[in-house]
């Protein structure tokens, strides 16, 4: 079953991309009772390596990006506020009266803008421009402002953890769930070596997982990974490319990688064969960091293996519990399948 303690930990930590130390720390302090080797490389990856029952037969990696969407602070105002840049791809319609937390002191803020008894006319209608918003911290001026922050400190969304049912509701769903995988698999007894990789800036261009995949030069990888579900008001029933509460999601190709055929027919043999709710997205579309892996070195046969998730690199995404224990399920029967060099069926 999920841990979902563990994930609450994970998901109320700060890491926008370049700045996962307190993730990665974090993911430390779990792992390090149970992992036989790690390393934290130059760009700031968490590189794992645990020792199984065998040797595989292929060198699998699993891999899963610490990082979230977030801002930076550009410039500290004359009035005491702070003007702000995305880090990751995050819609402008979702950023106006969020609260944020900002800096190494977490010092907590909202990110205004002009009120809505003062818009005029199209001004109602279209997203605030990023030049118009303001991070407030209650400062009354940029001496005051100065004292708690500086240009160049992150800005996270701040939001709680709530399970309610079958839903869990958070920020940085995207990707402390696949980390949750990666850390609970890392704590079992493993059929096989394995590699994990905890990778950093995956949100602005797949950076760190391009660094661990030539450092651990697998010959296969699985990408645990979340995943737009467009199953929301609004959208065509033909645009819903994968569904919250249908199980786990392979992807055949997005924008970035043409998957494994073997690999993603396997994935849906073994979850055929234990009864694993699985779905194929339905789209080509993104794409993640099995995008740097699978051309890294020579060329990785690589897979991802992701989580349905709604209102993706927002405040709050939404996913289900039954679909990480898909995920969760489904990751360690393919890693033990590939790393033994079985074929499919």
């Amino acid at each position: 079953m999920p841990d979902l303690k563990l994930l609450e930990k994970l998901c109320l930590a700060p890491g926008i991309s370049g700045r996962e130390d307190r993730v990665r720390s974090l993911i430390l302090e779990e792992i390090k009772p149970y992992a036989d080797q790690w390393q934290v490389d130059g760009l700031g990856n968490l590189i794992v390596w645990k020792k199984g029952k065998q040797r595989p037969k292929v060198k699998l990696m699993l891999s899963a990006h610490m990082d979230e969407v977030g801002f930076l602070v550009t410039r500290v105002a004359k009035d005491g506020t702070l003007s702000l840049t995305c880090v990751g791809g995050i819609d402008q319609r979702v950023i106006p009266g969020r609260c944020v937390t900002v800096g190494d002191q977490r010092i907590p803020g909202v990110i205004g803008a002009k009120p809505i008894h003062l818009l005029k006319g199209e001004e109602k209608e279209k997203a605030v421009p990023m030049d118009d918003l303001r991070i407030d911290i209650g400062a009354k001026d940029q001496e005051e402002a100065l004292r708690w922050v500086q240009p160049g400190d992150d800005v996270c969304f701040e939001s709680s953890f709530e399970v309610a049912g079958e839903a869990i509701q958070a920020k940085a769903l995207d990707d402390r769930a696949g980390c949750m995988v990666l850390i609970s698999m890392i704590r079992s007894e493993l059929p096989y070596d394995m590699y994990f990789t905890f990778v950093v800036q995956e949100e602005v261009g797949l950076r760190g997982a391009a660094a661990a995949a030539y450092s651990v030069n697998p010959e296969a990888a699985l990408v645990i990974e979340s995943t737009t579900a467009a199953d929301i008001h609004g959208v065509d029933e033909d645009k819903r490319v994968c569904a919250v509460g249908r199980g786990a999601v392979l992807s055949f190709m997005d924008k970035r990688t043409i998957y494994d055929r073997e690999y993603f027919q396997l994935a849906f043999h073994i979850a055929k064969e234990q009864n694993i709710p699985c779905q194929a997205k339905q789209a080509v579309a993104g794409g993640n960091d099995a995008g740097a892996i699978h051309v890294s070195r020579g060329g990785v046969r690589t897979l991802a293996l992701s989580l349905p998730c709604r209102y993706l690199h927002s405040a709050v995404s939404l996913i289900s519990k039954s679909d990480l224990e898909a995920v969760e399920s489904l990751t360690a029967l393919l890693a033990e399948r590939i790393a033994s060099g079985s074929p499919v069926g």
